[in-house]
C-alpha cells in the first residue's frame, strides 16, 4: 500500500506531464480513446467529483466563519474574471464561433481542483483554496449554465435547463455521494484518500485524450490559435485574481491563493459538456483539452516561483535574526 500511496503523490504532482502525454496518445491513436474512453466521459467526470466529495469535511468550511470576505472574492471573481475575460478576447481576437463558445464555455466552470495542490506549493493559503474551489463547485450547476448563456447565447442556441441537470447529475450529485460515503465510512475513505489522487489524475487525462481524439482534425487546422488564446486566458486569470485579493487588501498569502483559484478552471467539466452538448462541434471541446494540460504546467511554475520566493524571505530573515546588528 505504500508503494501505491507514494505513486499516487507521484503521479499528483506530475499532473502537467501526464496531461501531456495522454493529449499526445489522443493524437497518435485518435480511435482507441474515440471507441473505449469518448462514450464514458460523464463518468470519468463524475469519479473525479465523487473522490473530491470524499475528501471534504466541515473543517473544511470553517474559513467561511473566519474569513468570509476572502471566501467571498475568490467566489465572485471566479466566475466574473474568467468568462469575461473569455468574452472579450474572443471578440477583440474575432476568434471563430467554435473556438469562442469553446473558451467561453471553460471560462464559465468553476476552480479546478488542482489549484488546491498548487496553493500548497506556493505557500498559499489552502484552507481558502480549498472553500472556493468546494463552493464554487457546489454553484456550478446554477452558475455555469447562466453565465455560459449570458456569454455565448449570441453564437448558438443554449437550453440552460439541460445544461443545469446535466452538471447536477456530473457534479452535485457525485460530490454528495462522496460526502455520503465519507460520513458512513469514515475509516475506509481516509484509508484511501492516498490513492484518490492517482484515480482522479487517471481519469482526468483519460478525458483530454478524447477531447484530442475527437478533435483532431479541428487541432490540426486551429491548434495554434487555440493554444495561444489560453494561455492569455490563464494568465489574465492569474493577473486579475491576484490584483482583486490585493484591491481588497487581503492578505499575500490570499493574494497568491486568489490568483491561482482564479486562473485554474475545472477544465474536465468544459470537456464533458462541450461532448454532451455540442457534439456537432468537435472544436469546442479542444479549449477545456489544451486548457487541463497549460494551467498545470503554467501553475506548476507559479508556484515555484512564488515558493522560492517565500524560502528566500525565510532564509533572509533568519539571518537578520542571527546577526541582528547588521544592516
Amino acid at each position: 500500500m505504500n508503494v501505491l500511496q507514494r505513486f499516487s503523490r507521484l503521479v499528483g504532482k506530475t499532473f502537467a506531464l501526464w496531461a501531456a502525454l495522454f493529449a499526445m496518445a489522443g493524437f497518435v491513436v485518435p480511435d482507441v480513446f474515440i471507441q473505449l474512453v469518448a462514450p464514458y466521459i460523464p463518468w470519468l467526470l463524475g469519479i473525479v467529483m465523487f473522490g473530491m466529495g470524499l475528501t471534504l469535511t466541515p473543517a473544511d468550511f470553517k474559513i467561511l466563519g473566519q474569513h468570509p470576505k476572502a471566501v467571498l472574492i475568490g467566489v465572485v471573481a471566479q466566475f466574473v474574471i474568467m468568462p469575461t475575460t473569455a468574452y472579450l478576447l474572443s471578440l477583440a481576437l474575432n476568434l471563430p464561433k467554435e473556438v469562442a463558445i469553446g473558451v467561453v464555455l471553460v471560462g464559465s466552470c468553476p476552480g479546478g481542483t488542482a489549484s488546491n495542490v498548487m496553493t500548497f506549493l506556493a505557500r498559499g493559503n489552502v484552507a481558502l483554496s480549498v472553500a472556493v474551489t468546494s463552493i464554487t463547485t457546489l454553484l456550478a450547476p446554477l452558475l455555469t449554465p447562466a453565465v455560459f448563456y449570458l456569454f455565448a447565447h449570441e453564437w448558438l442556441d443554449i437550453s440552460v435547463a439541460k445544461m443545469l441537470t446535466d452538471i447536477m447529475k456530473m457534479v452535485l450529485l457525485p460530490i454528495v455521494l462522496g460526502v455520503v460515503a465519507h460520513t458512513l465510512f469514515r475509516k475506509q475513505t481516509e484509508a484511501a484518500a492516498d490513492v484518490l489522487p492517482l484515480v482522479s489524475v487517471l481519469a482526468i487525462v483519460l478525458i483530454i485524450g478524447a477531447v484530442v481524439a475527437g478533435s483532431r482534425q479541428q487541432i490540426i487546422e486551429t491548434g495554434l490559435l487555440i493554444f495561444g488564446v489560453v494561455v492569455l486566458h490563464n494568465a489574465i486569470g492569474y493577473a486579475l485574481g491576484f490584483l482583486a485579493a490585493k484591491l481588497f487588501r487581503l492578505p499575500y498569502d490570499a493574494q497568491k491563493t486568489l490568483a491561482i483559484e482564479v486562473g485554474m478552471q475545472n477544465s474536465g467539466l468544459g470537456a464533458a459538456l462541450a461532448k454532451g452538448h455540442f457534439a456537432a462541434m468537435p472544436l469546442v471541446a479542444v479549449p477545456s483539452a489544451i486548457f487541463s494540460v497549460w494551467h498545470n504546467i503554467s501553475g506548476s511554475l507559479l508556484a515555484s516561483y512564488w515558493a522560492a520566493k517565500a524560502e528566500k524571505a525565510e532564509q533572509e530573515a533568519a539571518k537578520a535574526q542571527e546577526n541582528p546588528g547588521q544592516q
